[in-house]
């Protein structure tokens, strides 16, 4: 073999091991980016600092439990400056049906990097009136999880790698909760995401997979003078394979139109709520999260935007909406 044959073999040598070494780089830049995302947002479900204004996309019981037709949209931004950071834009509804039943509807489009995830739930409650202002709502959550992971995207030197495949997967899901509330205080508790489901698993990680999460969420509002009212409430966030979220809220609400609050997440963020009712059908909101856990370094903020519409059709309807 020539002195030519020998440099051009470790030439080839030496770039195949390049490709390999750059392509098993990308796979664990991209498994540690999403494995990290993933660990950070509680392994897949959204969250929201606007809880409190879309409470039937994480409990199925809450649909129907006011007396107007309510429905919005939301769009969160998180950790802004990171490049391929989490999205979510959600539709959701409800309305009550008859006297005790109600219905409703939620669609959440979430993505991080080359991972989008579609769910699409219908809500099915029904209300046991205990007496007074008093009643206990229990509810079933059944839809499907629409999962498409791109990573047959992402530039590669060598496109055959097996790991960055295109997956397309449709999964059914179920959830339930009980929702607890008379005209000033709530309690809900609920598992909306009951079944579990693994669509790309690498070296262990399971990356774009659904597990399990409960939800436990409270609060009550005090009724300062004839035009200002404070609603303190709390939201906690766990899935048994990731660590627990803690949000706890104060809002104020003015002339039943202006609403100001702040909100804390633990080990997380510190966040700001301003909202408006530009008509008694129509309320615009916005939420601002001032990042405080290490990624803090690298992306210092999240936003929120709602909009809600009520649309009351019953004589019935109260003049004065609850306070949540």
């Amino acid at each position: 073999m020539g002195i030519h044959s020998t440099l051009t073999l470790k030439a080839m040598h030496k770039t195949k091991l390049t490709t390999l070494k750059t392509n098993s780089m990308k796979k664990i830049a991209l498994l540690s980016l999403l494995a990290f995302a993933y660990c950070a947002k509680a392994q897949q479900d959204p969250q929201y600092t606007q809880y409190m204004y879309n409470m039937n996309v994480i409990n199925p019981a809450y649909a129907g439990s006011t007396e107007s037709l309510s429905f919005g949209l939301l769009y969160r931004n998180q950790w802004t400056k990171i490049d391929g950071a989490p999205e979510t834009g959600t539709f959701f509804g409800h309305s009550r049906i008859g006297n005790n039943m109600g219905l409703g509807l939620s669609v959440i489009a979430d993505q991080i990097g080359p991972v989008k995830e579609t769910n699409v739930y219908a809500d099915f409650s029904y209300t046991v009136k205990l007496g007074g202002e008093h009643n206990l709502a229990f509810g079933l959550k059944v839809g499907a999880t629409f999962h498409d992971i791109g990573l047959a995207n992402i530039a590669l030197i060598n496109p055959n790698d097996p790991f960055f495949l295109n997956i397309n997967e449709t999964t059914p899901n179920i959830g339930a909760g009980v929702f607890y509330y008379s005209d000033k205080y709530y309690l809900s508790v609920s598992v909306p995401n009951m079944l579990s489901s693994v669509h790309l698993s690498q070296n262990g990680n399971n990356i774009g997979s659904e597990t399990q999460h409960y939800f436990v969420s409270g609060g009550y509002v005090f009724d300062l003078s004839a035009n200002t009212e404070l609603k303190p409430s709390f939201l906690i966030k766990s899935a048994f394979e990731a660590p627990t979220s803690f949000d706890i809220n104060l809002n104020a609400r003015f002339y039943k139109k202006f609403e100001i609050g702040a909100s804390y997440r633990l080990d997380d963020s510190f966040s700001g709520l301003i909202n408006f009712a530009i008509s008694p059908s129509l309320r615009i909101g916005y939420a601002y999260d001032a990042v405080s856990s290490d990624i803090n370094a690298f992306a210092p903020a999240s936003h929120e935007v709602m909009l809600l519409f009520d649309l009351n059709f019953s004589k019935r309807a109260s003049r004065s909406p609850r306070y949540f």
